[in-house]
């Protein structure tokens, strides 16, 4: 057989993308972004902890931060999942009964955590030392200038890099598989792969590839314009002093208050 008639048979049969369509839109889609930007919230939050702990000058504060980030970004995304997944399963199964998903967001959230603390890190060591010590001069506690001065301005300049890490996630979505998620918490690969499996036919997890592209190439997008908005940044109109000059070039007075 033609092995471009094969390639075609095999991975663009559109009856088999349509019968696989209304259950990736209904439960696919919804799952995949539940377990992306859930993952991506908590481990934004934890990340953060992470960040300020790294920076501190606390030594049982930074050691313990620099560890787990060490060996959350060493581990496989995959070997992670399932040290999580069926390691808290007997306490998952006392919290929430037999119910894999939290453990899938959990252990997806502490991933994500470990990338997005070295982030904000970055980000709030980029801050001026300056811009503290103005703010401890105007009276601000050490924490009141972290929290309304250095942390904010931290947060917009790695902005590009926490969406490049919420693409990951929702690439990395596709792994929870692996703890045996039941019929309606099943992602978008999981469902390719189980028409894949049924029918002997690959086009459903083509189709799965599509809805990871339409999800992830809109977001690689904003991050090039969040990115060149914040290098740019904004316009600044001049201001309108309306001061006239007398025959002499001096100012003149206009009655109006050049402010």
């Amino acid at each position: 057989m033609d092995p471009l008639s094969t390639l075609w048979e095999t991975f663009f049969d559109w009856d088999a993308m349509r019968e696989a369509l209304p259950e990736m839109l209904t439960v696919g889609l919804p799952n995949t972004l539940i377990l992306a930007v859930s993952a991506a919230l908590l481990g934004s939050v934890l990340g953060m902890l992470l960040a300020v702990a790294g920076i501190s000058r606390t030594r049982w504060l930074r050691w313990p931060a620099r560890v787990y980030t060490d060996v959350f970004r060493g581990l496989p995304a995959a070997a992670t999942i399932l040290l999580i997944g069926v390691g808290l399963a007997p306490l998952g199964m006392q919290v929430w009964g037999p119910n894999p998903y939290p453990l899938g967001v959990l252990a997806l959230s502490l991933i994500a955590a470990a990338y997005i603390g070295e982030i904000f890190r970055a980000g709030i060591q980029s801050v001026e030392a300056a811009q503290l010590e103005g703010a401890r001069a105007l009276g601000f506690s050490w924490g009141e200038a972290m929290r309304l001065v250095i942390v904010p301005q931290g947060v917009r300049r790695v902005l590009p890099a926490w969406v490049n890490q919420l693409i990951a996630l929702i690439k990395d979505s596709s792994l929870v598989y692996f703890l045996g998620l039941v019929a309606s918490q099943r992602e978008l690969f999981r469902i390719g792969q189980d028409y894949a499996a049924t029918t002997g036919n690959e086009s459903a997890l083509l189709l799965a590839g599509l809805f990871y592209l339409l999800l992830t190439v809109p977001l690689t997008h904003a991050v090039n314009w969040i990115d060149r908005r914040l290098r740019q940044g904004r316009p600044v109109a001049a201001p309108d002093l309306d001061v006239e000059l007398d025959p002499a070039g001096a100012p003149a007075p206009t009655g109006k208050d050049p402010r």
